[in-house]
């Protein structure tokens, strides 16, 4: 499934639900964890449960966050959700294959995860376990809100809004954790959903390092996200162009496109790109 934007809707607002599918985001998150008041979460359940039963075409991914898998609350998010078939299960607090394995007893086998791989000091420890998960994985993500409340931080950004380095941590470790698993890099949210110019340039830089995809907390931050993660026209034909040029010279090492030097690790990017793009 195609993954650039992940747009998060509150699990107690069914209209919202209903709306957010027409907002061109790849995928859904339809939130039972933080954005519901505890007293709401069982009405939450079922409103999600409802929407879920509903018939869809597949064109925008629907996934869950379920509460934490060590706590009270996630069987009963996961007794609501199964039987209606998600595309995709969002797991916080994940800390590696324990929480994958914990998932997996409780009647998840085959729905895709997509864990938040960073919210508690041990779950930085793991995330090279993820290479080795026999459960499905949508990708990997980060989050650094929970981490500095987890350790008694008193913020996980500088002044200037940029993260500090235990954070920035924690995004490289995400970022070459999925890769290494080979599955999708999601980078975190952009708190400020009224700074769009502050949003294209993280999305931005979370494309140029790597990441493949974002969530999103607002409506605006969805076409934004979408133009980030998404190869212009110029991008496709230069990956095609040097695919093109190793195909006609095959067992060539190293060769040269407008006067520079390309070499495998071009090819294996162009080739990316294009996959990528569905091409």
């Amino acid at each position: 499934m195609r993954l650039r934007s992940l747009l998060f809707v509150p699990g107690d607002r069914p209209d919202r639900m209903a709306k957010a599918m027409t907002l061109g985001a790849d995928a859904l998150i339809l939130d039972l964890e933080d954005a519901v008041a505890p007293d709401a979460k069982p009405r939450a359940r079922d409103d999600v449960a409802r929407f879920l039963a509903q018939p869809r075409d597949g064109a925008v991914a629907l996934f869950v966050r379920i509460n934490p898998v060590d706590g009270p609350l996630a069987a009963d998010d996961l007794a609501a959700v199964l039987p209606v078939r998600p595309d995709g299960i969002v797991l916080p607090k994940a800390e590696g294959l324990v929480s994958l394995h914990a998932l997996a007893a409780r009647g998840v086998a085959h729905v895709p995860i997509l864990p938040i791989a960073t919210e508690t000091p041990t779950a930085l420890f793991r995330l090279h376990e993820y290479a080795g998960s026999s459960v499905p994985l949508a990708g990997l993500t980060w989050g650094a809100e929970d981490l500095p409340a987890a350790i008694g931080a008193t913020s996980a950004r500088e002044t200037d809004g940029g993260y500090t380095a235990p954070y920035q941590l924690a995004r490289s470790l995400t970022l070459f954790g999925a890769h290494a698993a080979g599955v999708a890099a999601i980078e975190t949210v952009y708190p400020d959903f009224r700074d769009l110019d502050g949003l294209a340039a993280y999305a931005a830089r979370g494309r140029r390092d790597g990441f493949t995809g974002m969530m999103a907390i607002h409506p605006s931050q969805v076409p934004v996200i979408n133009a980030a993660f998404t190869p212009s026209p110029e991008e496709l034909a230069r990956a095609q162009a040097i695919v093109d040029l190793f195909a006609a010279n095959p067992g060539a090492g190293a060769l040269q496109r407008d006067g520079r030097m390309v070499d495998a690790p071009h090819l294996k990017a162009a080739q990316a790109l294009l996959a990528r793009a569905g091409q």
